[in-house]
């Protein structure tokens, strides 16, 4: 019989015992598990994604697996790699449209980050002339549809405080005025609307919230503040009210502004006198400034609302008397 050694392996049992940690190894590698740890030589998972148990975090807890929102610095987030990835990533918000603007929120006292003409009694930023040969789709208005020694009054921002006011004074004199509205204070006051109707005036577009520069506005902010506009005037002032004209907030035409007009029917007008009523400047100075521009055929710009417009109530009063005795008489402007 032969001994066999226990206190030093022979070399083949060692080479042996090294090719099975070897192949251990590789089979760990392979799964993914640490390498054998015990004397039995189980496998181990890992702690880091092991087919068994879920990831833990240092503190023992499951690690949070947050996917980044779309849109969001670095590179976009990689596509999810299994139906469980993907319920778990939150899904992008849908991005706003622009094919129709929202309305903004619409108040008694108007917007703080509307213009202020925008409500019954805000003080509006004053209008400027159409600058001339702006190379619109159309021709902005400045002159009475009949010509020769007519003239036609046009009141801005209302209808406001002082629209009641200029009505009893338009009456006294059988006169005739277009008045642009705003079309939220439209909105608010629709009797007055009616009664403009009913004493045989015209409308006219103004915009819903006066914003200014106008001209620059994108092509659907545009298009709402004037076909909404139009839609609450018509509205205030009942079936078969007609809405002519649409002046522009400072007289900020341009060529999409025109056509968005023409589109719905009206015409653009504009103006040859402007006694920069709305600045308040006092009555003499309003009076005189119409009396040295007007000419014939020739469209005043004057306000009923966006403010105290106790000035041009006041400036009116003489004006008409004035205009009748130079030999005026009262148009609407040309379409």
């Amino acid at each position: 019989m032969y001994r066999t050694s226990s206190a030093s392996p022979s070399p083949a049992r060692g080479r042996a015992r090294r090719r099975l940690v070897a192949g251990c190894v590789a089979v760990a590698a392979t799964l993914g598990l640490a390498a054998c740890g015990t004397a039995s030589g189980a496998l181990q998972p890992t702690g880091t994604g092991g087919s068994t148990g879920a990831a833990q975090s240092p503190s023992g807890g499951p690690v949070a697996t947050i996917a980044p929102s779309p849109g969001a610095d670095g590179a976009p987030p990689a596509a999810p790699s299994s139906a469980s990835a993907a319920a778990t990533t939150p899904a992008p918000r849908a991005s706003a449209t622009h094919n129709t603007p929202s309305a903004p929120a619409s108040s008694a006292t108007g917007s703080a980050t509307s213009s202020p003409a925008s409500s019954a009694t805000g003080s509006p930023t004053g209008e400027h002339a159409p600058p001339p040969g702006h190379g619109g789709a159309a021709t902005v208005i400045g002159s009475t549809a009949s010509g020769g020694r007519t003239v036609a009054l046009t009141f801005d921002d209302g209808p406001g405080p002082a629209t009641g006011q200029i009505l009893d004074l338009l009456a006294q004199y059988g006169a005739k005025a277009t008045f642009c509205q705003i079309g939220q204070n439209a909105a608010a006051n629709p009797a007055l609307v009616k009664r403009v109707l009913a004493e045989g005036h015209r409308l006219c577009d103004h915009s819903v919230h006066h914003p200014q520069p106008f001209a620059k506005l994108p092509h659907d902010k545009a298009a709402y503040e004037i076909t909404a506009a139009r839609d609450m005037i018509v509205q205030a002032g009942g079936p078969g009210t007609r809405v002519g004209w649409f002046r522009a907030p400072g007289g900020g035409f341009n060529a999409d502004n025109e056509q968005i007009t023409a589109s719905l029917g009206m015409s653009s007008l504009g103006w040859s006198v402007d006694p920069r009523d709305w600045s308040r400047p006092g009555v003499a100075a309003i009076v005189s400034t119409v009396q040295h521009q007007l000419k014939p055929g020739g469209v005043i710009l004057m306000h009923d609302g966006g403010g105290d417009r106790s000035q041009s109530v006041a400036a009116l009063k003489q004006l008409l008397p004035w205009l009748v005795a130079q030999g005026y008489t009262f148009d609407f402007p040309a379409s």
